[in-house]
């Protein structure tokens, strides 16, 4: 018999894209990890990844493998739910700054630790509407960012902030800097407006979007230049020393988090090794 704690190990390796964060997520160490990837690999007569402790690839058999765990796993699931039961609620708040580009990568891993038949709700907005569905108890995590520190929560990462525009953007001499930004409700935004004001540059509003996945495409039509953190930069470099714009002080990227069940925590943790991870 295969055994479906080294699968769901397995899964939550390509999901996350490391050992380390795998065993951060199931709650247990890389050896552990490491051990039950072999067993299944002994079990199945197949090498499935090619690994070191923080980067791993699948082979040719386990591309192969891959769809086949989850078929397995979610059949196992499914095999574990009756129909009278109330299937598990997880919500998730996050400030669309906080999360970024790891929203996908936070989607799949809080599937895998979660029944087949839970019901996960992501709401993404500010970090105060986030806090605040937190706070209310609508929320069971929420991911923020925060400046200037504080006592609340786990720190996931410090976000690096640079002014990010497209690769052939150039600053216009003698003209104000047009800014494309999440509006006036923005921390981001706020903190960017300060340092300009502090350095004395001149900006206007030139596009104000409602996400950051709009925001980046605003960027790329070359509508002007964006605060933004390594997270949300989706790979556009830190154009402000090019362009003689301030330096933008980081933030931490912050985890709340309430674990109703022993599902909700495994969900958290599998969160919370996505958005802490690399390979923004």
């Amino acid at each position: 018999m295969i055994d479906l704690e080294s699968v769901r190990l397995f899964i939550l390796c390509v999901e996350l894209g490391s050992l380390t964060k795998a065993a951060e997520a199931a709650g247990t160490v890389q050896p552990v990890v490491s051990q039950k990837l072999k067993l299944l690999e002994q079990r199945i007569g197949r090498r499935l990844i090619d690994r070191s402790p923080r980067h791993l690839r699948l082979t040719e058999d386990g591309q192969v493998f891959l769809p086949k765990a989850r078929e397995l796993l979610a059949k196992h699931e499914e095999a574990l739910v009756f129909s009278d039961e109330t299937p598990l609620h997880f919500s998730l708040a996050a400030s669309d700054h906080a999360i970024g580009s790891r929203l996908s990568t936070a989607i799949r891993a809080m599937r895998a630790a979660l029944p087949a038949n839970a019901v996960i709700e992501v709401e993404i907005g500010f970090s105060r509407r986030a806090k605040d569905r937190f706070a209310s108890g609508q929320a069971d995590a929420a991911i923020i960012r925060r400046n200037g520190g504080g006592p609340e929560g786990e720190i996931l990462r410090t976000d690096r902030m640079g002014w990010r525009a497209a690769p052939d953007w150039r600053r216009r001499a003698n003209s104000a800097v047009p800014l494309v930004s999440l509006g006036s409700e923005c921390a981001v935004r706020e903190i960017a407006v300060s340092e300009l004001g502090r350095a004395g540059v001149e900006w206007r509003d030139a596009f104000t979007a409602g996400s950051c996945s709009v925001l980046h495409e605003a960027l790329l039509a070359g509508a002007g230049v964006a605060p933004l953190g390594d997270i949300s930069a989706r790979g556009l470099p830190d154009r402000g020393a090019e362009l003689g714009l301030p330096t933008l002080p980081p933030s931490d990227i912050v985890l709340l988090s309430r674990a109703r069940t022993p599902a909700h925590a495994s969900a958290i943790r599998a969160l919370a090794a996505a958005v802490s991870g690399t390979g923004d």
